[in-house]
């Protein structure tokens, strides 16, 4: 009877003790995957509530991207996206362990013909390195009805970009005040234009081997964009 006793206190005791609960990484946290010698910074958006997590997953081709199926167990994370690359939508699957500041990603396609991996850190943990564009992209745009190709050969150093752009004149033209603030990156040059110098001024979002750019006049008065691919 003593035996039975111990053991249905130890039965009582246990029901007691608090519930594991599942880990809360509710908040923002960013990271940088390299994808084709290019470092893409990411962010996500995580809102934990009991073991599902919801949230979306900013810096893919297709920005933000909600977060599918998210779901926590013990010290592992996982869900999934949808994410548009090249006209053809791609589910890409995200898996993680979870440490005290940081995540430590495996993620890429359902399939597996694609996959890399990333470390995301609580925001304020630690500083986000810039993305590296350092390379050729080219690209092209309309202007008065003739398609117009440029070609960017840029230099980033953290987030400070140096380099040119060929195409707007008979020599490559110096970009100025390049800089890179998370996925975005902006630079102004000068073009000469039936004897008048105009200043453009660029900004453009960081992609996976492209940029976006929407550049134009500083005062607004001309405008276009173009998607410049890494060559």
């Amino acid at each position: 009877m003593r035996a039975i006793g111990r053991l249905l206190g130890l039965a009582l005791l246990l029901c007691m003790l608090p519930m594991a609960r599942a880990a809360d990484v509710s908040g923002t946290w960013q990271g940088s995957f390299d994808f084709q010698g290019t470092s893409m910074p990411l962010t996500l958006n995580l809102k934990v509530q009991d073991a599902a997590v919801t949230g979306t997953v900013e810096g893919l081709p297709t920005t933000p991207a909600e977060i599918h199926d998210g779901k926590i167990d013990a010290d592992s994370v996982s869900f999934w996206v949808n994410s548009d690359y090249q006209g053809t939508t791609y589910k890409l699957v995200f898996k993680g362990k979870i440490a005290a500041d940081a995540i430590d990603f495996d993620f890429g396609t359902e399939d597996g013909s694609w996959g890399t991996s990333f470390t995301a850190k609580r925001e304020g943990a630690a500083t986000q390195a810039p993305a590296d564009i350092t390379g050729a992209w080219a690209g092209s745009f309309d202007f008065n009805g003739n398609t117009v190709p440029v070609t960017f050969k840029l230099k980033s150093d953290g987030a400070t970009v140096t380099g040119t752009v060929e195409g707007l004149g008979p020599a490559p033209i110096e970009i100025h005040e390049g800089k890179i603030d998370g996925g975005k990156v902006t630079f102004w040059l000068n073009v000469d234009y039936e004897g008048q110098t105009y200043a453009l001024q660029y900004k453009g979002t960081i992609k996976p081997a492209e940029i976006d750019f929407d550049f134009g006049t500083a005062d607004g008065s001309w405008g276009s964009s173009l998607t410049a691919k890494k060559s």
